[in-house]
């Protein structure tokens, strides 16, 4: 790569502005971001909401004259090797990044919008961007009635952060328990044991059939902008209930919708690019134009696509290196799932406050359900609130979920992402039982 060359990404967020940090200044470098506010670490949101952090605490590091905020990019020209942006702008590449992210999964809920439109009802938020998250915690106060719907890592985080805020939560999560695909039915309920004493009712298996609202032209109207999810104004409609696949009705003067998210792919199928679950890329993070490159949310690699912030920044490495002219090929991530819910002083609803539970620690790696064969090592304190497993197949650790107690999770998880032989000193007795000298 020369400094000649010119590298257009498509996406302001961690992913793309990793990748250029790492091509450096002396790149030909231009990164469109779509959203006006300064670039920010979309892991730390929740905390915004819950009132720990000031949304100027989330900042990614200046990106400089690199970036162009606010602008959309709205056709590829393949052909011409040109992205088109929604303020009439041609940016002209030698490579392109796609970087574009994700969209938050809106559920097909009876009620969620009209036969002839697309604006979600006031009071209901999707929970992805900055823009959802100052909404959100705008209306958001001591008694207010929030229902989320979805118990996955983010619908768990959104859960916390309201009940923090003095909301009276209530978590509706289709599957048979929380966190199900990064915790075993132990841990799961030891989440679940933390929410409860938080004030947050929860329901699994249950599944949300629809939202019940106001009529047109009830109720107080208020106009809103870009956020929560970006669909402009909506004051026709306010929710007033989520309905269950069962009858029962839950009242809600807030519903967020935490149902996951999916690859943003829009431009790169415009384009004609190959496209399943995400963009497909090769080792070396190209597509199958050999000019254009993916990576982060957006990118399907060996058939998988993570939606995680650490994935997201390897591959960003890993393109840098390409692009330097490296021979070395991305070979995938092994992801380490990490959540930390800090103890809250929970507001009253007569303006006092009072202790919430202890913090709440997690980390999860691989699989934690094991296989006929597999070997598992499980310690618990119930006095000390702390749970860690570990599962072995032969002599490596293929999956663990460590809480209250994290300070073996390192040694752990480099065993793990090493894919290496567990011999003594370093078997997992012995990582599990390593309290960092305590």
């Amino acid at each position: 790569m020369t400094s000649e060359q010119r590298v257009v990404v498509i996406g302001g967020g961690l992913a793309g502005l990793r990748l250029a940090a790492r091509l450096g200044p002396e790149a030909a470098v231009t990164v469109l971001g779509e959203e006006t506010h300064a670039p920010y670490n979309r892991v730390l949101l929740a905390e915004v909401l819950a009132g720990r952090y000031a949304p100027e605490v989330t900042a990614l590091p200046a990106p400089g004259p690199v970036l162009r905020r606010g602008v959309r990019a709205v056709r590829i020209d393949r052909a011409d090797r040109a992205v088109h942006c929604d303020d009439g702008a041609v940016e002209r590449y030698d490579t392109l990044v796609l970087a574009t992210g994700s969209n938050p999964v809106l559920p097909p809920l009876r009620g969620l919008f009209t036969p002839d439109g697309r604006e979600l009802p006031e009071g209901v938020h999707a929970f992805r961007t900055m823009d959802d998250c100052l909404a959100l915690g705008a209306a958001v106060r001591p008694g207010v009635r929030a229902v989320v719907i979805g118990g996955g890592l983010l619908g768990v985080s959104a859960t916390r952060a309201l009940a923090a805020r003095g909301a009276q939560v209530v978590l509706a999560q289709q599957a048979q328990r929380l966190m199900e695909r990064q915790l075993d039915a132990d841990a799961s309920a030891l989440l679940r044991d933390h929410l409860t004493a938080l004030g947050v009712e929860i329901h699994t298996e249950c599944r949300v059939r629809g939202l019940t609202t106001t009529a047109p032209g009830q109720g107080q109207v208020r106009g809103q902008g870009r956020g929560q999810g970006g669909r402009g104004g909506r004051g026709h409609r306010k929710v007033t209930g989520v309905e269950l696949a069962d009858g029962y009705r839950l009242d809600a003067d807030i519903v967020v919708l935490a149902c996951g998210v999916r690859p943003r792919v829009g431009l790169a199928q415009a384009a004609g690019l190959e496209v399943r679950k995400g963009v497909v890329v090769d080792g070396r993070l190209r597509t199958s134009d050999p000019y254009v490159h993916a990576i982060g949310d957006c990118a399907e690699h060996a058939g998988r696509v993570y939606g995680l912030a650490g994935p997201a920044l390897e591959q960003a490495d890993a393109l840098a290196a390409v692009l330097r002219g490296g021979t070395a090929e991305y070979t995938g991530t092994r992801a380490l799932t990490r959540l930390t819910l800090p103890t809250p002083a929970l507001p009253a609803t007569d303006g006092s406050t009072a202790d919430g539970p202890g913090p709440f620690d997690l980390a999860a790696f691989g699989d934690p359900t094991p296989l006929p064969g597999d070997d598992v090592v499980r310690l618990a304190d119930a006095t000390r609130r702390t749970y860690r497993k570990v599962v072995l197949r032969g002599d490596r650790l293929v999956g663990g979920v460590l809480l209250g107690e994290l300070s073996t999770v390192g040694a752990l998880a480099r065993s793990w992402e090493g894919d290496e032989f567990l011999t003594a000193p370093h078997d997992p007795f012995h990582l599990l039982t390593d309290d960092g000298g305590h």
